[in-house]
């Protein structure tokens, strides 16, 4: 073991220190090393090398590829070995540790807020971006409405705006065609959610779908052009922050009754 700590022999991973924009904070990396730790005890032990580098510059280096963009050979030299980072991603990938990682701090930053644990109320939409070169034709679209050829995002936030689902199609896949795998998803990993808001472009027979298939009320939020900027568009009529009136949701097989105060839902 080298003076660093590493055991890899050149490597000084665990005396490195942040150099660049997307490194952790002293501060970030108080609050995620208990939880990504506390993700990694829940894995069942397998054979095979244990791991030798710092964990917090092993994330360092998967941050720094994610938002530049960068081939895993163009890692800086003072990351782990670009083999070491991309085996601990592909393993921490393949087992959903990334997604269990965001739900937990998800959990705590809604508690910090005020607001339950688990998201009872969301909201869906769409981005349509360009696609890299490297997209084959098959996953790329052109959207009409956007004038942009590329790929869509269909994403499900919660009332604070933190990431629920999100699931990535063709940009020339509608918006309410895309959200029919996306809520099946949201269902899957939330069964607390039970309702949702979504633009006029979800309007139809998907709100149909939504609420006799999955239990979920989608209510259509119209379009103003006389407003600007973000306007909250359920203003509180009942005991609690951003509720909905009961009749929108007993018509929900399992929603009535739950949730519920003062007459009202409460996210």
């Amino acid at each position: 073991m080298n003076a660093s700590g590493c055991a890899s022999p050149g490597c000084a991973c665990r005396g490195r220190k942040p150099a660049y924009p997307s490194d952790l904070t002293d501060g970030e990396w108080l609050v995620l090393e208990g939880e990504a730790r506390g993700v990694m005890a829940e894995l069942v032990a397998v054979a095979g090398r244990p791991m030798v580098h710092g964990l917090r510059a092993v994330l360092d280096g998967i941050g720094y590829v994610t938002r530049y963009g960068i081939e895993w050979r163009a890692l800086p030299v003072d990351f782990p070995p670009h083999e070491a980072v991309y085996a601990f991603f592909l393993r921490w990938s393949r087992r959903g540790l990334p997604e269990r990682l965001a739900g937990r701090l998800r959990g705590r930053l809604r508690v910090l807020a005020g607001r339950r644990e688990l998201p009872t109320a969301g909201c869906v939409d769409s981005q349509t971006v360009r696609a890299a070169e490297t997209v084959g034709a098959a996953a790329c679209g052109y959207d009409a409405g956007k004038k942009l050829k590329g790929q869509k995002r269909h994403v499900v936030v919660d009332t604070l705006g933190l990431l629920l689902c999100v699931m990535v199609t063709a940009a020339s896949v509608q918006d309410r065609d895309g959200a029919h795998p996306v809520l099946a998803l949201l269902r899957e990993k939330f069964s607390t959610i039970g309702l949702l808001w979504a633009d006029g472009g979800y309007a139809g027979r998907l709100l149909t779908w939504a609420r006799q298939v999955l239990g979920l009320a989608v209510t259509i939020v119209k379009r103003s052009d006389d407003l600007r900027g973000f306007v909250g568009a359920a203003p509180p009529v009942g005991g609690g922050k951003n509720v909905v009136r009961r009749e929108a949701l007993c018509c929900i097989p399992g929603i009535a009754g739950r949730d519920l105060e003062g007459g009202s839902w409460v996210e």
